[in-house]
């Protein structure tokens, strides 16, 4: 892979196995989608996997089996069925356009967010992230793991510049002040474990108000 900020080697090795929980999974798809370099990454794991699996004793199938996959085989009618996209957002990566999507909610600050109807896991949900040129969100840490994939726009932290395509990973160890640094919207996809947990006095004072 490239020097971009890309999805952690684990991250990328739990969504070749299939083991990512579903919403993150949503968030490295829509990367890859952006990302060539990464999708390749992605193959060549699943290309091993399918080697192992290779090198397995072989699992003995139950007797009717055969007769089941055969079965199958007759219903199937040939038809290809193409399923319309579910929303209204063309320029989001194909994986995010099976998703319907719940109304903007509009924040101070020129922070606008749209929550992804995505399959859940526990707390942790995928929603869209709209931030206007020259804006940043509250300066925030988290309540557990955030992974955000860059659409269109472009923000930086303290540390980083993130590009459309770009992902960041975040966790309760990291403080942060995304602020928006191109001349568009920021767009952004993200995975949020939990609410983000606002720094100081005065983030304490509206955090009941600020819920993403």
């Amino acid at each position: 892979m490239t020097g971009r900020p890309s999805p952690s080697e684990e991250r990328l090795l739990a969504y070749a196995a299939g083991t990512l929980s579903a919403p993150e999974a949503v968030v490295v798809s829509a990367c890859l989608a952006m990302r060539p370099d990464v999708e390749g990454w992605v193959h060549r794991l699943q290309g091993v996997g399918g080697v192992v699996l290779n090198d397995l004793d072989p699992t003995p199938l139950k007797e009717d089996a055969l007769a089941r996959a055969l079965a199958r085989v007759d219903a199937d009618t040939g038809e290809v069925v193409v399923e319309p996209p579910l929303n209204d957002m063309p320029e989001l990566p194909e994986p995010l356009r099976r998703y319907p999507l719940g109304r903007w909610r509009h924040m101070p600050g020129g922070v606008s967010v749209r929550e992804v109807l995505a399959p859940r896991d526990g707390a942790t949900r995928v929603i869209l992230l709209k931030i206007a040129p020259g804006q940043a969100t509250p300066k925030h840490t988290h309540g557990g793991v955030e992974l955000t994939c860059v659409i269109s726009g472009a923000y930086a932290t303290e540390n980083q510049a993130y590009f459309p395509g770009d992902f960041e990973e975040a966790d309760q160890d990291v403080l942060h002040q995304p602020r928006v640094i191109s001349d568009e919207p920021c767009l952004c996809v993200a995975a949020l474990d939990g609410q983000i947990v606002l720094d100081g006095w005065f983030g304490r004072l509206i955090q009941p108000f600020v819920r993403l």
